[in-house]
C-alpha cells in the first residue's frame, strides 16, 4: 500500500511537471510587449486573463478552422483577440463584445500595438445576449465565450446559430478553479458550469471535447 501510494504521487508529480510544461510550451508564438501589456491592463482592472496555453489553444483552433469571423464574448484588455487574430486568416476580423467599453478601448491599442490592422476587429459594446442576435445566422466559424457564466447555456444557443456547420464553439473556464469537479456544494454559477458540461456533451449537434489548459477550455465542432 505505502508503494502505490508513492507511485500516486509520482503520477500527481508527473502530471502538475507536464501541465506546466504544456502551458510554457507555447511562450514566444504570440506573446510579446503588446500581450504583456494586455495582461498588466487586465491585471490593474481586476481582470483575469487566458493562460499562455489557453492562448496558444485558441491560436491553434482558430487556424485549424481557417477562420475569417470569429465573435468573442467577454473582450477584456485584447490578451484573448491577441492570441485568436494570431490564428485566424489574414482577412479575417473579429467581432469583440463587452459590457466595458473602456477594456474594450484597451483592447483596441493592444491589438494596434501586435500589429493587427484597425479593420481586423468590430468592437461592439454591450450585453452579449442583446448583441448576438443581431449577428448573422450561420456568418462565424469560430465563437468564444469568455462571458457571465450565469449566461452560458443562452451563449451555447447562440453560437449554434451563429456558426457554419464545421465551426467551433469555446468555452473558457469552465474548471473555475477545479469547483466543477468538487464534490462539497457550490454556487450557481459553478451549479450552471455543470449544466453546460452535460449539455455539450449530450448534444447531437455537437461533437466536444475538454482541453485541460488553463482553467480549463470546452470545445465543439458543430456537425453539418
Amino acid at each position: 500500500m505505502r508503494r502505490l501510494r508513492g507511485q500516486e504521487r509520482a503520477i500527481t508529480g508527473n502530471r502538475q511537471t507536464s501541465w506546466a510544461f504544456a502551458e510554457a510550451y507555447s511562450v514566444g508564438n504570440v506573446d510579446g510587449a503588446a500581450l504583456r501589456w494586455a495582461r498588466d491592463r487586465a491585471r490593474e482592472a481586476g481582470l483575469r486573463s487566458v493562460s499562455t496555453g489557453s492562448g496558444a489553444a485558441l491560436s491553434l483552433l482558430a487556424a485549424a478552422a481557417d477562420a475569417k469571423s470569429v465573435a468573442e464574448i467577454g473582450t477584456g484588455t485584447g490578451v484573448s483577440g491577441i492570441h485568436l487574430l494570431h490564428g485566424m486568416r489574414p482577412d479575417g476580423v473579429l467581432t469583440t463584445v463587452d459590457t466595458e467599453p473602456e477594456n474594450q478601448q484597451f483592447a483596441r491599442q493592444a491589438f494596434r500595438a501586435a500589429g493587427f490592422a484597425g479593420n481586423r476587429a468590430r468592437f461592439i459594446p454591450g450585453r452579449a445576449l442583446d448583441v448576438l442576435p443581431r449577428l448573422a445566422d450561420g456568418g462565424y466559424d469560430l465563437v468564444f465565450c469568455d462571458g457571465d457564466r450565469m449566461e452560458c447555456l443562452d451563449y451555447l444557443a447562440e453560437s449554434l446559430r451563429l456558426l457554419r456547420p464545421g465551426g467551433l464553439v469555446v468555452f473558457e473556464g469552465v474548471f473555475a478553479d477545479g469547483r466543477t469537479v468538487d464534490s462539497a456544494a457550490q454556487p450557481a454559477e459553478v451549479q450552471r458550469l455543470r449544466e453546460l458540461l452535460r449539455t455539450v456533451r449530450e448534444s447531437t449537434a455537437l461533437l466536444p471535447s475538454l482541453l485541460p489548459v488553463g482553467d480549463g477550455l470546452l470545445c465543439a465542432v458543430k456537425r453539418g
